[in-house]
C-alpha cells in the first residue's frame, strides 16, 4: 500500500537527483545564467509534460507493439519535451544567445525525468523497501535521466546552431533535432529492453559518451554569440 511516506521518499528520489544534474548543466552557463524563474519554469513544465505523456503512451499500447512502440513511445516523450519548452520559455526575449536554448532544453528533460524517476521508484520502495529504491534510483540516475538529458540536449544543440539563420533553416534545424532526439531515445529504449545486465552497462556507456561530447559541443556553443553578432554587423 502506499503512503505518505512513500510517495515522500520516491519524490526525493527523484527530484535531487534531477536539481543535482540541474545545478551541475547550469554551471555550464555561469557566466551569463538564465533568470532562475525561467529556469524552474523549464523544469515545472518537463514535470507537466507527464500527466500527458503517459496516457498517450498507454493508448499507443493498446494498438502497436514491438519496435513501431518503442518509436512512437520516444517520439511522444521528444515531442512533448520540445512543445513545453517551446511554448514556456523558447520563444522570450530572455534567450538572447544560443547556449540559452540547450540549458532550456535540458531544463524541461530533468523535470520530466524528476516526476518519471519518482513514479518508477513508488513500487520498489513499496515492495521491495527503502534499499531497493535506493538501487532502482541510482539506475535511472546514471542512465535513463542522462538519456532525457542527452536527447532533449541534441533538440537545443540544433536550435543553437540555428539561432543566426533564417527562420526556414530554424524550423529545418531544430526538425533536425529532434528526429535525432527521437533516434537516440528509440535506440536506447530498445536496446534496454532487449539487454541482460552486461549490456545494460555498454548501453550506459554509449549515454555517458554522449554527455561527454555534449559536454564538448557545449563549448564551442558558448562562441556562437560572437559568431552571431558579427553577421549581424554585417547585415
Amino acid at each position: 500500500m502506499i503512503n505518505g511516506e512513500t510517495i515522500l521518499f520516491a519524490a526525493l528520489g527523484g527530484m535531487l537527483p534531477a536539481l543535482l544534474w540541474l545545478w551541475f548543466w547550469l554551471f555550464e552557463d555561469k557566466k551569463h545564467p538564465e533568470p532562475k524563474r525561467l529556469i524552474f519554469l523549464a523544469f515545472f513544465m518537463g514535470m507537466l509534460t507527464i500527466p500527458f505523456v503517459v496516457p498517450l503512451q498507454k493508448y499507443a499500447q493498446t494498438f502497436l507493439f514491438g519496435t513501431a512502440l518503442i518509436v512512437t513511445w520516444a517520439a511522444i516523450e521528444e515531442l512533448f519535451k520540445y512543445f513545453f519548452a517551446y511554448f514556456s520559455v523558447l520563444r522570450r526575449r530572455e534567450v538572447d544567445e544560443p547556449i540559452d536554448a540547450v540549458i532550456y532544453m535540458i531544463s524541461v528533460a530533468l523535470g520530466f525525468a524528476a516526476l518519471e524517476n519518482a513514479l518508477f521508484l513508488l513500487d520498489p520502495i513499496t515492495n521491495g523497501g527503502f534499499v531497493e529504491g535506493i538501487l532502482t534510483g541510482n539506475f535511472r540516475f546514471f542512465g535513463a535521466t542522462l538519456l532525457h538529458t542527452l536527447s532533449s540536449a541534441t533538440v537545443g544543440v540544433f536550435i543553437a546552431l540555428g539561432f543566426c539563420k533564417s527562420r526556414a533553416t530554424k524550423r529545418l534545424l531544430t526538425a533536425i533535432g529532434i528526429i535525432l532526439a527521437i533516434s537516440l531515445h528509440t535506440l536506447f529504449n530498445f536496446f534496454i529492453i532487449r539487454s541482460n545486465g552486461t549490456d545494460i552497462l555498454v548501453v550506459f556507456g554509449f549515454v555517458w559518451v554522449g554527455i561527454i561530447a555534449l559536454l564538448l559541443m557545449l563549448e564551442r556553443i558558448k562562441n556562437f554569440k560572437n559568431v552571431c553578432l558579427e553577421f549581424f554587423k554585417r547585415k
